[in-house]
């Protein structure tokens, strides 16, 4: 096993060294300031690349070079922290939460039944193939993922020591066992191509995993006590509360203001959103009282729990927050900080995860083109929706009385109002549904609420045309 892992880390680390300089270079290219719209930049080869990223060098300053070197370093460092990084969290959902022993189970030195990876990856948890051992690869490959017992506990204990568990760090003894556990950036916010097998496969980093019922999982800890004595409330409270929630769904808000329900008796949850296609855009999250960096801090000092420091006088509000106010979680400052210094790279290497574009034959491209139309002029989509941002430039936030919509989760922020959210890559999150708390179940659900709504008159075939636009985005 130890040969095996030894293979793994050479293997991922030829893997980390040529995709890191794959992005590297084309940063640099982009810093050079080579121009071209984002159509042209998907056909662009990484030969041309580097045959651009020579000619500029030749002409580049001394300090020209200082910047894109710079540049290089923090995305290749931003992506390791994105992918890797526990920010010390393993104190929380491993010591204190013991989530790592329901997950390993009885047989393997934890508690009950355990976690096998058919129920991990039924609960949306990834698995990365490039973390996988070469013949696991092969025979995954082969169609034979029949031969691999995904029923047994212990070998989801095996997948995360292999660091192959998407967004999930184990910990183990001298004898292997698994003593605790952390979490990463890239648990709701990455997926993977399912190349190998549905839930394996490669990572696809800032894709909103829309899978992953992390209410779910987070109700196997052993003990939730933490949750209880924060909000206030029984474990049998807490666990309904976080088994509300759903697939592709979590409350960044609940721990500061205690909301867990609508006022309907709905689940009060939002969308994990994506994290790619985010440069030059203000404000982030549904609700856009952050941009990329604050929400960083943001969850992981206090959803993450990691140990760091954040900051925000608007949460030590006794009306609005009064969990925060209680628990000081608005002025969070932890020794070590193992936070703030990775916030820097960790945001540009975010802003620098371009959108995905879709498959051409997943849209209609003639109707796509009569839609953008419709969009730009009578549907007044891009009124609020500016391309190629598609959200407003500078401060993108609507009260809900603009787009017809209640203010519960609004009146939850600091803003009280709705972000414009970008619509780049729009086809990568259509699970769950559209908007805050996935109220629409369609596009089409999205564009017949603003047609009564604006009374805009669309036809059925202008409203189709509208669908194929945005799925070509």
């Amino acid at each position: 096993m130890k040969k095996k892992i030894v293979k793994l880390e050479n293997r991922m680390s030829t893997y980390m060294r040529v995709s890191s300089l794959i992005a590297a270079l084309a940063w640099a290219w982009f810093l050079a300031g080579i121009s071209v719209d984002a159509s042209e930049q998907q056909n662009v080869s990484e030969k041309t690349v580097k045959e651009k990223i020579s000619e500029n060098d030749e002409k580049s300053s001394e300090n020209d070079l200082k910047i894109e070197t710079n540049a290089q370093r923090m995305i290749i460092e931003g992506r390791r922290i994105f992918r890797f990084d526990t920010f010390g969290s393993e104190a929380f959902w491993g010591d204190a939460l013991q989530l790592h022993k329901a997950i390993a189970g009885e047989k393997n030195g934890g508690v009950g039944d355990g976690v096998s990876p058919k129920t991990a990856l039924s609960a949306g948890l990834k698995v990365d193939a490039d973390a996988l051992p070469p013949a696991l690869q092969d025979q995954l490959k082969a169609g034979k993922a029949s031969e691999v017992d995904l029923d047994n506990p212990a070998t989801t204990v095996a997948l995360i020591k292999l660091d192959a568990v998407v967004g999930v760090k184990g910990f183990f003894d001298d004898n292997g066992n698994l003593k605790s556990m952390g979490i990463q950036c890239a648990l709701c916010h990455s997926t993977v191509d399912n190349s190998l097998a549905p839930g394996i496969g490669k990572r696809l980093d800032g894709w909103a995993n829309r899978d992953l019922n992390i209410g779910l999982i987070v109700s196997l800890a052993p003990n939730l006590k933490p949750f209880s004595d924060l909000l206030e409330v029984d474990e049998a409270t807490v666990k309904k509360v976080l088994t509300s929630w759903g697939p592709g769904r979590f409350d960044a808000l609940l721990d500061k203001d205690g909301k867990a329900f609508r006022p309907d008796g709905g689940q009060a949850g939002t969308l994990i959103p994506p994290a790619f296609g985010l440069a030059g855009i203000n404000l982030h999250t549904w609700t856009g009282f952050g941009s990329v960096p604050y929400w960083n801090a943001y969850v992981a000092a206090t959803e993450m729990h990691g140990s760091g420091t954040f900051f925000d006088a608007r949460l030590n509000d006794e009306s609005q927050y009064p969990v925060a106010a209680r628990s000081g979680s608005f002025n969070t400052r932890d020794t070590p900080d193992r936070i703030t210094s990775k916030l820097a790279p960790l945001h540009l290497y975010q802003i620098s995860i371009p959108a995905p574009r879709p498959d051409k034959d997943s849209f209609d491209e003639i109707a796509a083109v009569r839609g953008k139309d419709i969009f730009s002029d009578k549907a007044k989509c891009a009124t609020c929706h500016v391309p190629p941002l598609f959200t407003e430039p500078g401060n993108n936030l609507h009260d809900p009385s603009e787009i017809g919509v209640d203010a519960f989760q609004a009146d939850r922020s600091p803003t009280h109002m709705y972000r414009t959210a970008p619509l780049a890559g729009l086809w990568t999150h259509q699970k769950g549904g559209f908007y805050h708390d996935g109220r629409f179940a369609s596009l089409r659900d999205v564009i017949q609420h603003y047609d009564e709504f604006l009374k805009l008159g669309l036809s059925e075939q202008e409203k189709s045309d509208l669908i194929e636009y945005l799925k070509s985005l």
